[in-house]
């Protein structure tokens, strides 16, 4: 184990009376030299007593340590959590204020009609700049595919989208270079790593962000063109305004409804509230935190695991890893804690077309880790911006007491900007899952007579095109 003693040993060295030191070295000098393979020694210390009051023969404690930096044992290997997904692999790359920022993915099945195009049209509804309740940071945030494409189409291989930065002002950061800024990743990153991007934040800024967003953007295209699916999310709290449960039908609700302003909230007099929320806090150098909700409708029944690998656990680990994101619910969330069992209960039925579907949908879409067909919904809170231009109370690097006041271009509220980044998040899950349960339950005929995901995504096309008006709750 790392700085432990590689071994122990007494050893009775022959020196003179008068010189016991340089029989100690040399007794040193002798355990160094066989630490044995893969070992390097980092020091000896070497204790020398003595027998019958006198220096003659005297009595070694030799100790000899190993250097912390040992080798790996077999089957343990670093990684450094920058990709998601096990069979549509997304690794992102690049920092803040660095030469660009993307990702690549591995799992792009070949075939896939794909244009630069369909993956600007995400990072539009991303990018810094678009009004004044968000970052006025200009960066265009063009897509460039740089690898796994040819002729229009997908090759089957390592797919990279390349975004470059442009509107860097790393002189913004000077201040924070030794100051941490209270609740932001600066701290813990040098606790973890012992050096850090002061420019922008590194990899903690939301810029990292665009690799995702990209790699959803491909995600979203293939569940359509798969599955039916459709993935939407919307601003549903911006501080204390609160959009109200049922206000927004799941089953019609529509990208035009939720682009119509600002703050990406479908319902006119909500977004409204929620914008003065946001302008209130900006005025005066501070932000507010709020809260997205995400559906994903026409998803085949049977995606997910039942043990470790629950699709709600993959939604949450999926969403959770976003910047400032500080809770999850799916369903009805802690508010199914305060029912009973007879109220909570979706319960089954037999639909005019011959689906079991439930006439509720407390549940979210999802039983036992797996889904059942019915509009998948989640929500997702994000903590108020940390860096703010009100003086706040903070250490040094060294530990010393200061204050600091944040200068830089940030977000006074993340929601607005969020809400491409938490589809793109549930996208991935759900073309992984749907990919594993092909790969998975598809290679041997079941007992129905046709595999009951093919089955499922038939009806669910469908289904997505009726826009049922079923209740959601």
């Amino acid at each position: 184990m790392c700085g432990r003693p590689i071994f122990d040993l007494n050893a009775r060295c022959k020196s003179g009376t008068n010189r016991p030191e340089q029989g100690a070295r040399e007794c040193v000098a002798s355990a160094i030299a066989r630490p044995g393979p893969q070992r390097t020694v980092l020091g000896a210390s070497v204790n020398i007593g003595s027998e019958s009051g006198s220096w003659f023969g005297n009595s070694l404690r030799l100790s000899v340590v190993e250097r912390c930096a040992e080798k790996r044992p077999s089957g343990i290997r670093a990684s450094g959590g920058n990709s998601f997904g096990r069979n549509f692999v997304v690794t992102t790359f690049g920092e803040s204020h660095g030469g660009g920022v993307g990702c690549v993915i591995d799992g792009v099945p070949p075939n896939l009609p794909l244009t630069e195009a369909d993956i600007q049209i995400e990072l539009d509804r991303r990018k810094p700049g678009q009004s004044r309740i968000t970052t006025p940071r200009k960066e265009s945030d063009t897509a460039e595919i740089v690898s796994g494409m040819s002729d229009g189409v997908t090759l089957g291989v390592p797919l990279t989208v390349l975004v470059r930065n442009k509107d860097q002002r790393g002189q913004d950061y000077t201040d924070m270079e030794v100051k941490y800024r209270p609740s932001h990743a600066d701290a813990t990153y040098d606790f973890k790593y012992g050096v850090r991007a002061i420019q922008g934040g590194g990899r903690s800024s939301a810029r990292e962000t665009i690799g995702r967003v990209a790699a959803g953007a491909i995600a979203k295209k293939l569940l359509r063109q798969i599955a039916g699916t459709e993935v939407l999310a919307f601003v549903s709290q911006v501080h204390n305004e609160v959009l109200e449960e049922g206000t927004v039908n799941f089953n019609t609700l529509t990208m035009d409804q939720i682009e119509s302003n600002i703050v990406r909230c479908p319902e006119p007099e909500a977004a409204e509230r929620m914008i003065k929320a946001i302008d209130a806090v900006r005025t005066r150098g501070d932000s507010c935190g709020g809260v997205v909700t995400c559906i994903a409708r026409g998803v085949p029944k049977g995606l997910g695991s039942p043990v470790f690998n629950k699709l709600e656990a993959e939604l949450g680990r999926a969403c959770l890893s976003l910047p400032a994101t500080k809770g999850f619910e799916i369903g009805s969330g802690f508010e199914g804690a305060k029912m009973t069992g007879s109220e909570h209960n979706d319960e089954f039925y037999r639909a005019e077309d011959g689906e079991i579907r439930t006439r509720t949908n407390r549940s979210g879409g999802v039983q036992g880790g797996i889904s059942n067909g019915e509009v998948i919904y989640v929500k997702v809170a994000f903590k108020p911006t940390s860096t703010i231009t009100t003086k706040q109370k903070t250490v040094t690097r060294e530990g010393e007491d200061t204050e600091l006041r944040a200068k830089g271009r940030h977000d006074p509220c993340v929601v607005p900007r969020a809400v491409p980044m938490v589809e793109a998040m549930v996208a991935l899950v759900l073309v992984d899952q749907l990919m594993a349960q092909f790969a998975q339950c598809q290679i041997l005929p079941q007992a129905k007579s046709k595999p009951l995901i093919l089955e499922s995504m038939e009806r669910q096309t469908e289904a997505v095109e009726a826009a049922s008006l079923r209740p959601h709750v």
